[in-house]
């Protein structure tokens, strides 16, 4: 969301098929949603769902009700009044967070008022179904559950990562944290043939394999960490060999392509070179299984977003079974236009790591525990 104007509807999109079949088989639906994070009442201005309800009604062909209200009168009111095969959305659940984080602790009282609302409660958030919010968790508490088409898809796809993936299996990690990924490399590293590693994250790795990365991001708690991955898995590990370096990570800044025992000391590293972007492809283009999450460079900026973008020209060109983990990485591929030629991309990208690290989905164990 941008301006109040929606810029990507993809995950309204990935709901759709879940909202038609209640409605085509006779439901009184209410719809609940987050957006962003809301800590003041700035907040609630630009991360109201009203936009929402209208780009809804547009791909239903039927009129969905907006109420502002995420409880009270007017909401309680509203929902008494609906007929069979209508819609309606409630505000932002969390504008609840504006008075002691209710919806994202889990407040046992907010879960058992919305649950009060309706006779049976689909989960078919995936994005969120690694929390445990009023909203997924404190409902199902409460009210007979299960889960959407969207959720059973997350599931059984990313599921063929974990089970027996053809192979050569290859993932690419980027972004800017270590330890954001490494519960993931821990869980898979055994999995996979190849680790392709981009991304400010890579630099905590060269710097492990003592290079010096100039002002690049480090995470120094997690070289440690690096080091002993580097020693125990050195034939799969695989480290840029060149990037694209500048001062500033700015829309204007002046580059240059360093090899990574070149990089000076006032440069930060801020996308992968030509010869990394060679080397990967050449794991890639052999690859059977293919996951990828997070971006190797700054794509939103022009300067550093070439390797991003070849990354995703040839993953779309290669014959792999291939999937995307969400978050920027699935907004990269929407962006330079190959998201058709993939396989899955994932609508939660903390969920999907989550998920591949073998972690509990907090949402999803709820209800398969009162079944």
């Amino acid at each position: 969301m941008k301006d109040g104007e929606i810029t990507d509807d993809t995950r309204i999109k990935s709901s759709l098929r879940t909202i038609r079949y209640a409605v085509n088989h006779g439901a009184k639906v209410i719809l609940m949603s987050h957006l962003g994070r809301v800590k003041t009442e700035e907040d609630k201005l630009k991360n109201t769902l009203r936009p929402v309800s209208a780009c809804l009604s547009k791909y239903l062909r039927r009129k969905v009700t907006f109420i502002n209200e995420t409880r009270g009168p007017k909401l309680e009111e509203a929902i008494s009044k609906m007929k069979p095969k209508s819609v309606i959305l409630m505000e932002n659940t969390r504008f609840e967070d504006l008075d002691g984080k209710k919806e994202s602790t889990n407040d046992e009282n907010l879960g058992k008022y919305w649950a009060s609302l309706g006779d049976i409660f689909i989960n078919d958030a995936f994005g969120t179904i690694h929390r445990t919010h009023a909203s997924n968790v404190g409902i199902a508490s409460n009210l007979p559950s299960g889960i959407g088409f969207l959720v059973e898809k997350e599931i059984k796809e990313l599921s063929k990562l974990l089970n027996k993936p053809k192979k050569p299996y290859t993932i690419i990690l980027g972004g800017a944290k270590v330890s954001d990924k490494l519960g993931l490399i821990n869980n898979l590293v055994t999995k996979v043939d190849y680790l392709l590693i981009g991304g400010g994250m890579a630099f905590t790795f060269l710097k492990a394999a003592g290079f010096n990365v100039g002002s690049s991001l480090v995470e120094k708690e997690e070289l440690e960490n690096c080091q002993n991955l580097l020693t125990k898995y050195e034939d799969k590990i695989i480290l840029p060999i060149d990037v694209i370096t500048a001062k500033e990570m700015k829309e204007n800044a002046k580059t240059n392509l360093r090899f990574i025992n070149e990089i000076e000391e006032d440069e930060m590293g801020l996308d992968i070179g030509p010869g990394t972007i060679k080397t990967f492809s050449q794991y890639l283009n052999e690859s059977k299984t293919i996951f990828w999450n997070g971006p190797v460079g700054c794509f939103e900026l022009s300067p550093f977003q070439d390797g991003t973008k070849k990354l995703c020209e040839v993953i779309a060109n290669t014959k792999a079974y291939k999937v995307i983990g969400g978050g920027d990485t699935a907004s990269a591929v929407t962006k330079f236009g190959y998201a058709k030629q993939m396989n899955h991309i994932s609508t939660g990208g903390g969920a999907s790591l989550t998920f591949l690290e073998g972690v509990s989905l907090k949402a999803l164990d709820i209800i398969g525990e009162k079944e």
